[in-house]
Formats: C-alpha cells, sequence, structure tokens
C-alpha cells in the first residue's frame, strides 16, 4: 500500500485544521503511521485509501486540538494600534497561525488556503472546522465526512451550517487573486522597486486606504496607508536603504523574502505575505520568527546571482 501520494494534501488539510506547518507535518507523520500499522484491517469495499486516510487524520487532528489555544493573528486579537513607533516586543506565548510554503506542495492542493480564510476556521470548534474543510474544500460527500467524524449525516448538515453561519460573520475574508496573474505581479515588481530603494511614499501609493499590516510574533498592527507609511518610515530609519528582495508565494498567495543590509552583507529579515485587490495592496502579513524562515528554505544570506539578475 503506497500512502506517500496523499502526504501533500494531507499536510495542506492538517494545516487548515491546525493553522502551523510545523504541526502539520507532524500530524501527517503520525496519520502514516497509523495507518501503516493499520493497513491489514483497511477495507476496500468500505472506503478508498484517500478516505480511509482523511478519517485517520481527521482524528489525530480533533486529538492534537483538544484543549489547545487557536492560532491567531494580531488583528484578531484586538483593535490596531495607533503608535508606530511602539515597543516591537514578540508575545512568544502566543500560538501564532503561520504561512504556508507552497513550494512543498503540489499546486493541485493549495486551495483554499489564503491566510484570512485559514485564520477565521481557527475560530470555530474544532468538529465544524474538520466538516468545513472535508465538505466545502475537499468535496467529499455529507455520508464521508459522517463515517470520518463516527457521526450522522444530519449531524453533518447542521455543523456546516453553523460553520458558514460563523464565517459570515467573521465578514469579508478578501477575494482570491492568482499571485501569477499579470495585475498582481505587476503590483508585486513596484512594490519590490519601491521597497529596495527604500521609497517610502511610492510603497503608499501602492497600499489601499484600509491596508492592513501585522507583523506576528508581535501583537500589535496597523490599518491605514498613514500608519503603513510612518511604520515603513522607521523600519528604514533603523535598518537604513539597500534592502533586497525575492519572489516567491504563500497559501497561494504572492510573497516576498526580504534581505536586510547588516554588518557589510544582506542577510534575511523577514517573509511578507500579501493580498492584492483591484491593483493595490490590500494586507501585508510580515513573518519574523526562524522557524517560519526556515519552512520555507530560504537562505540567511542573500543569494548574490540574485542580486545580479535584471529587475
Amino acid at each position: 500500500m503506497d500512502l506517500e501520494p496523499y502526504r501533500g494534501e494531507l499536510i495542506a488539510y492538517c494545516y487548515r485544521m491546525l493553522g502551523s506547518f510545523h504541526e502539520a507535518e507532524d500530524l501527517v507523520q503520525e496519520t502514516m503511521l497509523r495507518a501503516w500499522k493499520a493497513r491489514d484491517r483497511y477495507d476496500p469495499s468500505r472506503a478508498s485509501v484517500r478516505t480511509w486516510l482523511y478519517r485517520i487524520a481527521t482524528n489525530v487532528c480533533l486529538t492534537a486540538l483538544e484543549g489547545g489555544a487557536r492560532r491567531p493573528l494580531p488583528s484578531g486579537l484586538g483593535a490596531p494600534s495607533k503608535d508606530p513607533g511602539a515597543p516591537l516586543t514578540p508575545a512568544l506565548d502566543i500560538p501564532w497561525l503561520q504561512p504556508f510554503p507552497d513550494a512543498q506542495v503540489d499546486a493541485d492542493v493549495r486551495a483554499d488556503l489564503r491566510l484570512a480564510l485559514v485564520a477565521a476556521m481557527q475560530t470555530l470548534p474544532a468538529r465544524q472546522r474538520a466538516v468545513l474543510v472535508l465538505r466545502e474544500v475537499l468535496d467529499f460527500t455529507a455520508a464521508e465526512v459522517a463515517s470520518q467524524l463516527e457521526t450522522t449525516v444530519p449531524a453533518v448538515n447542521s455543523a456546516l451550517q453553523r460553520a458558514r453561519g460563523a464565517l459570515a460573520e467573521v465578514g469579508d475574508l478578501g477575494e482570491v487573486t492568482e499571485p501569477d496573474d499579470p495585475e498582481v505581479r505587476a503590483v508585486i515588481d513596484r512594490y519590490v522597486r519601491a521597497f529596495e530603494a527604500a521609497d517610502v511614499p511610492a510603497l503608499v501609493r501602492l497600499v489601499t486606504d484600509q491596508a492592513i499590516m501585522e507583523m506576528p510574533p508581535v501583537p500589535l498592527w496597523f490599518r491605514g496607508r498613514d500608519y503603513y507609511g510612518r511604520f515603513m518610515d522607521r523600519v528604514f530609519g533603523m535598518w537604513g536603504p539597500g534592502w533586497a528582495m525575492t519572489r516567491l508565494t504563500a497559501n497561494g498567495q504572492p510573497a516576498l523574502a526580504a534581505y536586510a543590509p547588516s554588518n557589510g552583507g544582506l542577510h534575511l529579515h523577514t517573509l511578507q505575505v500579501f493580498s492584492v485587490v483591484g491593483g493595490l495592496v490590500t494586507s501585508n502579513l510580515v513573518f519574523a520568527d526562524p522557524a517560519v524562515l526556515k519552512s520555507f528554505g530560504l537562505p540567511f544570506d542573500f543569494p548574490e546571482e540574485i542580486s545580479r539578475s535584471p529587475r
């Protein structure tokens, strides 16, 4: 029985459930181990291998979520900051939502991984979360989900209705715009040029008047062009000009790895994940956690071959 072809989609599933790429990898490993040990008891007349694996993965996730705190973003914890000069003190006691490194899985399993949606799903009870993902994202039937959760079809339909209602109350979760969309690529290209030039007015022109910037594990966040610009003034005031960026994607969204000038070189500073709508940036999620940066396989030093390539 070959289980490896399912690893990528199971990691994406566990990530949607837990909001942590590292935990998702661990839980999928546990799922594979349990499945291998139970392979002699698998009955192909009752379920496909894929359905059977998702049943195991769901149980593993629900167990992991028992008594655990949800993974938020800073905007889910309180009002935006009004002080761009506030101390950038990490809140390491909070299990922050992590971004998902797209390069780790095939493109066909990245649907509905955008950060705003995953963050909203973290507010749902665990079983509602499972029903929502299994039904709405993975297209399992109500009967299949009922079997996976050892419940009834009416209970599944009721949980799905409650989950949909709860997400509707969260509000606008943002439009889905592919990172390779020409308009999106053009916006990100202009953002890179402005950032590398430390041109704050140009950066401000690229964001909406309600643009959000968040920086987990720092719990504060900002909303609006004015605060965005004032915070970027602070960043370049602290680190100086001469930054460099490389392009990638995370959660099916455009992303940039930012390298700051330090000790005569350029060293990895943050991963920035963008939402772009209507030709403007609506949000920028900035991650500085070393564990997050490591999961994206980013080099610590800015690669010279990239710095010599045309822009």
